[in-house]
C-alpha cells in the first residue's frame, strides 16, 4: 500500500522547519527580529549601526564600541504584543468527488505577548591596547511563538508554532584614526524549534487507489474513513547550534556626522530532531505495511540570511539629531527546506519558498528635552520577502510600517533608563489561498500588527 506516501509532502517536518522560517514576525522581514535596543526601536531603528551611546551597536555595527570611552552594560528587554486573526473557509478534499467544507472555526487570536531580551557588555582597553574595544552580547535575531485552536480550518497547515533562536556574538572594534573605526564580531547562534499541525489520514486514504474503497464503505457518507475523519497529528522538535560572524565600518567625518556600514552573515543550520505521529487508532493497521508515519528521526537544513545595513547620523544642533538606515536582507538564499527522515519508508519532503530580498527603510531624530531627558521618534518600512503563492498561516506576512516614539532618563552620570513604544500596522490586507498534497484548501485573509513595549538600562563605569 502506498497510503501514506501522498501525505509526505504534507506532514510536518516539512511545514514544520520551513514554518520555523514561516512562522514569522509580524514587525519584521518575515521571521526577523530588530528588537535588540529599545533606545533604537523610539527611532524606528533609524540610527542603530551609527548612533553613540547605544551598547547594541555589539551587533548593529561593532566598529562603534570604539566611540565607547567607559565600561558599559545595557540590558534590554521588548514585549511584543502580536495579533493575527484568520477569517476565511476552504474545502478538504478539494477538487474530487468527496469535496467538502472545512470544519471548525477560524484559530482564534494567534498572537499573543512574548518577551525579547537583549544583554550587551562594552570594554575599552587600556595602555597599549587603547585602540581596541571589546564587546560581547546576547541577542534574539529570530523567533516567535503562535497557537491556533485545535480543530481550527487551518489545521492541516499549522496548529502551534514556537521558534527560538539566540545569539552570543563576541566582537571587537579596532580605532584606525580619531574618524575612522573597523569591527568584527562572531556570532554562535543556536535555534530549537518546535511545531506542530493536523494530518488529514482520512483525505490521503480516499486519494490513494489502493485504500480508496475503504472511503465508500458502506457509503461516503456514514463510512467510517473519509475527509476529517481520521485527523492525525504529528510536533516536530529541531535543535543546532553554528556558527556565523559580523562586520562593520564606522566614519565619523565631523564631530556632528556618524555614518555606519555593517554586515552580518548567513548561518548555515544543520537542524537534528524528532518527529513524532499521532495516528487514529482505525488507520494504524492500515498503514502498519507501509512502515510510515512511525516517531523517527529528521535532518533538515536552514540558511538565516546576510544583512547588510546603511545607517548614518547627523547631530544638526545640540539638542537635535536626525537619524536614517536601510537594510538589505538576503531572503533569497531560502529557496527550498528538504527533510530527510531517519525512517528509510518516509520519503524526503520538500518546500518551495522561493522567497524574495526584502528592504528596510527608517527615519528619526531625537531632541533633548533638558540634560536630563531626551525624547525620540520614527517611521520605518518595511518591505516583506514573501509573495502571494508563497503565503501560508504560518506565514500571513506583508509589507509593514513602523511608527514609534522614546525617551531616555539619564538618572545621573553613569545610570539611563529607556523606555520605547512601536506600532506596527500592515500596509494591506494578507490573502491566502493554499492547497496541501492532501487536497486541503484554505482561503481567506488575516487581520494583524503588533504593539512593541520595550525598556532598558544602561550603566557606565
Amino acid at each position: 500500500m502506498h497510503s501514506a506516501h501522498s501525505l509526505t509532502r504534507v506532514t510536518v517536518l516539512a511545514l514544520g522547519i520551513a514554518g520555523a522560517l514561516a512562522c514569522g514576525q509580524v514587525h519584521a522581514a518575515a521571521f526577523q527580529l530588530k528588537e535588540n535596543s529599545v533606545r533604537a526601536q523610539g527611532r524606528a531603528m533609524a540610527g542603530a549601526a551609527s548612533a553613540k551611546g547605544d551598547a547594541s551597536v555589539v551587533v548593529n555595527n561593532p566598529a562603534m564600541m570604539s566611540t565607547f570611552e567607559r565600561t558599559t552594560v545595557q540590558g534590554d528587554v521588548t514585549a511584543i504584543d502580536l495579533s493575527f486573526e484568520f477569517e476565511g473557509s476552504g474545502y478538504a478534499a478539494a477538487g474530487t468527488p468527496l469535496q467538502q467544507p472545512l470544519t471548525g472555526g477560524n484559530g482564534g487570536e494567534a498572537g499573543g505577548v512574548a518577551a525579547v531580551p537583549a544583554m550587551s557588555f562594552i570594554l575599552p582597553l587600556e595602555g597599549g591596547f587603547e585602540y581596541l574595544t571589546l564587546g560581547a552580547m546576547v541577542s534574539a535575531p529570530f523567533g516567535l511563538k503562535t497557537e491556533y485552536e485545535d480543530g481550527w480550518k487551518g489545521r492541516y497547515h499549522a496548529l502551534n508554532s514556537d521558534v527560538k533562536i539566540i545569539d552570543l556574538t563576541l566582537a571587537a572594534s579596532l580605532e584606525l584614526s580619531d574618524t575612522f573605526s573597523v569591527g568584527l564580531g562572531a556570532v554562535i547562534e543556536h535555534s530549537d524549534v518546535t511545531l506542530s499541525n493536523a494530518i488529514d489520514f482520512g483525505s490521503a486514504l480516499c486519494a490513494n487507489p489502493a485504500t480508496q474503497a475503504l472511503c465508500f464503505m458502506p457509503n461516503p457518507i456514514t463510512g467510517p474513513y473519509g475527509p476529517q475523519r481520521n485527523d492525525g497529528a504529528v510536533e516536530v522538535n529541531g535543535t543546532d547550534t553554528s556558527l556565523g560572524f559580523i562586520a562593520g565600518l564606522s566614519w565619523r567625518p565631523t564631530d556632528a556626522v556618524s555614518i555606519g556600514y555593517a554586515y552580518r552573515s548567513e548561518v548555515d543550520h544543520r537542524l537534528t530532531g524528532t518527529a513524532d505521529f499521532t495516528v487514529p487508532t482505525n488507520v494504524q493497521p492500515i498503514l502498519a505495511p507501509t512502515g510510515q508515519y512511525v516517531d523517527t528521526g529528521a535532518l533538515a537544513r536552514l540558511t538565516t540570511p546576510a544583512v547588510h545595513t546603511l545607517s548614518a547620523t547627523w547631530q544638526a544642533t545640540d539638542r537635535f539629531a536626525l537619524m536614517a538606515e536601510t537594510s538589505h536582507t538576503g531572503w533569497s538564499s531560502l529557496r527550498e527546506i528538504r527533510i530527510q527522515f531517519d525512517n528509510p519508508a518516509q520519503a524526503d519532503s520538500a518546500e518551495d519558498y522561493s522567497w524574495g530580498d526584502s528592504w528596510f527603510y527608517s527615519v528619526g531624530g531625537e531632541y533633548a528635552l533638558s540634560d536630563s531627558f531626551i525624547l525620540r521618534a520614527g517611521v520605518a518600512r518595511d518591505d516583506s520577502p514573501v509573495s502571494y503563492p508563497h503565503r501560508t498561516p504560518r506565514m500571513p506576512d506583508q509589507d509593514r510600517n513602523w511608527y514609534a516614539v522614546g525617551l531616555t532618563w539619564a538618572a545621573s552620570e553613569n545610570f539611563s533608563l529607556d523606555a520605547s513604544y512601536a506600532r506596527i500596522q500592515l500596509v494591506d490586507t494578507p490573502e491566502i489561498d493554499i492547497l496541501s498534497s492532501s487536497r486541503s484548501r484554505l482561503t481567506g485573509s488575516y487581520d494583524g500588527g503588533a504593539n512593541l513595549f520595550g525598556i532598558s538600562a544602561q550603566y557606565r563605569f
